[in-house]
């Protein structure tokens, strides 16, 4: 059998014409454009206003480092870090209380959370301040005694008001990071013969703290600003101190923005310790961990040298 072949046609082994590459077009996003230009114009209004102001910026320079701001910058950081001290014990073992089997502790710790949480903490201070009314003397026995107006110092009250506010809401904390672990590591623990409270210093709140401090960096960050309202038990912290050197030196609006200056300037470097801190506490949830600022501005100065559509 003979099979005829068209000698007209080309060799089998050409391929076909492919379909014609398509051409990708990016999507506009015009509402972007508009939203990012009316941003801009507002922010731009905005500082055009506080420039022509009756502000004299010049004095802002001049008193940022004079010895009664520092001071005043150092007392606030004092009284940040001693009352987020206590409020982070206190929170702990309001925390283990309130979930506490013991009926008793865990209503003790309830109450005293809904007691704190439920009035402000101006009020807190100024009762503080004024415990002399029903508390005359302070009597520890032999070891002190005195009038309650020298012993509750303005310091003292800023201490106790703000640091046993802070404890309620760093037991909720606490005990949201408490309950986040699960209930099988604490049974396997005390199947290998550990203690409760052993398995909570060493399985439970290591694993919580994942969980806890994220928040915990906020409540720093929250009360380093919250310092600000112990001016009124006269305690002399940054605000009051910008608020003194306001009323003698004819500059009260500027000292308020230096006292602003200051209270960013000392956020933004607890927010830098709060991220590390985090990233720290991230290691054994995370494969990867977040890249650190400067990755991040190395990481896009490797990617701007890159040429297009090809590798470094």
């Amino acid at each position: 059998m003979t099979v005829d072949i068209d000698k007209t046609t080309g060799p089998a082994d050409t391929p076909p014409a492919g379909p014609e590459a398509i051409k990708a077009i990016p999507v506009r996003h015009y509402g972007r454009y508009v939203s990012a230009v009316v941003a801009l114009a507002l922010l731009g209004g905005i500082i055009y206003a506080f420039a022509q102001g009756r502000i004299n910026w010049d004095a802002i320079p001049d008193y940022f480092f004079d010895d009664r701001v520092l001071q005043g910058v150092g007392r606030t950081l004092l009284i940040t870090i001693l009352s987020m001290a206590i409020g982070i014990v206190g929170g702990i073992v309001l925390a283990v209380m309130r979930l506490s089997k013991n009926p008793v502790t865990s209503w003790i710790a309830w109450f005293y959370i809904w007691f704190f949480r439920g009035t402000p903490v101006l009020v807190q201070l100024v009762v503080w301040f004024n415990l002399g009314l029903v508390f005359e003397y302070i009597n520890l026995g032999p070891f002190y005694k005195d009038e309650w107006s020298d012993f509750m110092t303005p310091f003292l009250t800023a201490l106790l008001g703000l640091g046993l506010n802070e404890a309620a809401y760093m037991a909720e904390i606490c005990r949201a990071g408490l309950l986040s672990v699960d209930e099988g590591q604490t049974e396997a623990a005390h199947a290998l013969g550990m203690s409760h409270s052993r398995t909570l210093r060493r399985i439970v709140i290591p694993q919580a703290m994942r969980v806890i401090v994220p928040p915990t960096g906020n409540e720093v960050i929250n009360m380093l600003k919250t310092t600000s309202l112990v001016s009124v038990v006269q305690y002399s912290e940054l605000f009051r101190v910008a608020q003194d050197i306001g009323q003698t030196s004819g500059a009260p609006a500027e000292m308020l923005f230096l006292a602003a200056a200051w209270y960013l300037l000392l956020t933004s470097v607890f927010s830098v310790g709060q991220f590390y801190l985090e990233r720290y506490y991230a290691r054994g949830s995370s494969r990867q961990l977040p890249p650190t600022p400067w990755q991040k501005v190395k990481a896009n100065m490797l990617s701007l040298g890159r040429p297009k559509g090809g590798m470094a």
